[in-house]
């Protein structure tokens, strides 16, 4: 009996690392970079005043991610925005190996497509190879119900790539197909 293999995992292998080891001319498959997580967070500082919030978010992140969410807490009180230390002030998932493929392939041929007046994503790294992106509606999403939707959050995806380089970064996240505003292909 074969085993379920995303596609991305596939292509990465028999497409991205020869197309990456060709570019940056490594001399062994070890040295190209790789997708090592992806985590989804939403942080919701409403969640303050309205507890179901919380609870309303989680189950809409996990839904679209396929992984149970996580609830974080605040690390400290900040009186001016009411807030005590351990108050939950957000959701977040950590997406790895086949999930995080799936969700991958699903953000890159559905989800950004939804997204009104798109025209690429900016291409702006940590300094390190990651790179996060800023999500303004969650209904882009084909996982949830327009119709049940209370409240529109944010999220961002943070891609956590091995690479040493904001170059490197790019060019991987580049060869999975994200689509960057203005993608130089060598």
């Amino acid at each position: 009996m074969a085993t379920y293999i995303p596609t991305l995992k596939t292509k990465y292998r028999e497409q991205i690392v020869p197309a990456l080891m060709k570019e940056f001319g490594y001399k062994s498959i070890m040295q190209v970079p790789k997708l090592q997580k992806i985590v989804i967070n939403q942080g919701m500082g409403q969640a303050v005043a309205d507890k179901k919030l919380i609870e309303v978010a989680a189950e809409e992140l996990s839904t679209i991610t396929g992984q149970k969410a996580v609830t974080t807490r605040s690390r400290k009180d900040i009186s001016n925005f009411k807030l005590r230390k351990g108050m939950p002030i957000g959701v977040m998932v950590t997406l790895r190996s086949d999930k995080m493929y799936e969700f991958l392939e699903r953000l890159i041929a559905v989800a950004l497509p939804r997204i009104r007046d798109f025209k690429g994503i900016d291409e702006k790294f940590d300094g390190k190879g990651n790179y996060t992106l800023g999500v303004t509606e969650q209904i882009i999403f084909p996982e949830i119900d327009i119709d049940k939707i209370t409240k529109i959050f944010g999220m961002e995806i943070t891609f956590v790539t091995s690479a040493r380089s904001d170059e490197e970064g790019y060019a991987l996240l580049r060869e999975f197909g994200l689509p960057f505003k203005n993608a130089k292909k060598n």
